[in-house]
């Protein structure tokens, strides 16, 4: 067999076809492609969310972080159905905090304090706080993880921070990401501005994402959004632009 006749190493991508939808938004109406489009759902998880989590421990509210829940269900079904990757982004640390700065340890309280911080066995005896593969990194039960979902693990408020996130998206061949999950103003928003230096384009579901923060400071996050970072919209303006049923 001759050179010409071998099998070839192939560099190509898959052809996907263009999936263009129009959005009401804010500041403005939004077009996107839903087959270059990615959903990041960020922290809906036991530790904070659940009422034996690491945030309820702490003395912290989550019945606003949990009000996002039956949205962020919602969402996740419908672009499930529209074959748009969900990918579920929690904090899941190392046992050992060893990548983690000492300033980060100590946002979060360090070892030996009260109460417990990274790494640290839980109050409630749920494992240890925000550990990957701990019962406090893992999603919260309420909220279906598809079979064809994938789940990536921080240790910053950012996703794209020291992670695979960046990788698996261009791989995708991503070029918009959806944001939801808590919180707005935290991980949500820090993930997302990352995103944005990136290159990707950015949606915030705000009706999908929540905090435990005064609500001056979503509305501080809404005006960032709408003069730097992309768009804000709802589950209802993509169930509409989509066409889908609920």
């Amino acid at each position: 067999m001759s050179a010409t006749e071998e099998e070839a190493i192939s560099f190509l991508r898959p052809i996907v076809v263009p999936r263009i939808v129009r959005a009401a938004a804010s500041p403005r109406a939004v077009e996107f492609d839903l087959s270059r489009s990615a959903l990041i759902v960020v922290d809906m998880q036991n530790d904070f969310l659940h009422p034996d989590g690491w945030f309820p421990a702490k003395g912290i509210d989550a019945g606003p972080l949990l009000g996002a829940v039956p949205m962020v269900e919602r969402l996740t079904n419908l672009l499930r159905k529209l074959e748009v990757p969900v990918i579920w982004l929690n904090w899941g640390i190392r046992p050992d905090c060893a990548n983690i700065p000492h300033g980060v340890m100590a946002r979060g309280t360090v070892y030996g304090s009260k109460p417990p911080g990274y790494g640290d066995m839980s109050s409630n005896g749920r494992g240890r706080i925000l550990v990957k593969g701990d019962w406090g990194s893992q999603t919260l039960d309420q909220l279906t993880v598809g079979n064809e979902d994938l789940t990536i693990y921080k240790h910053r408020l950012s996703g794209f921070w020291d992670s695979e996130l960046d990788s698996v998206l261009r791989k995708k061949g991503i070029t918009t990401l959806l944001f939801a999950g808590v919180n707005i103003d935290r991980c949500v928003f820090s993930t997302l501005q990352d995103a944005s230096f990136l290159g990707y384009d950015c949606i915030m579901v705000e009706d999908a994402c929540a905090t435990s923060s005064p609500d001056f400071v979503v509305q501080a996050v809404k005006y960032l959004m709408h003069m730097l970072y992309g768009v804000c919209t709802t589950y209802e303006n993509i169930l509409q632009a989509t066409g889908a049923e609920q």
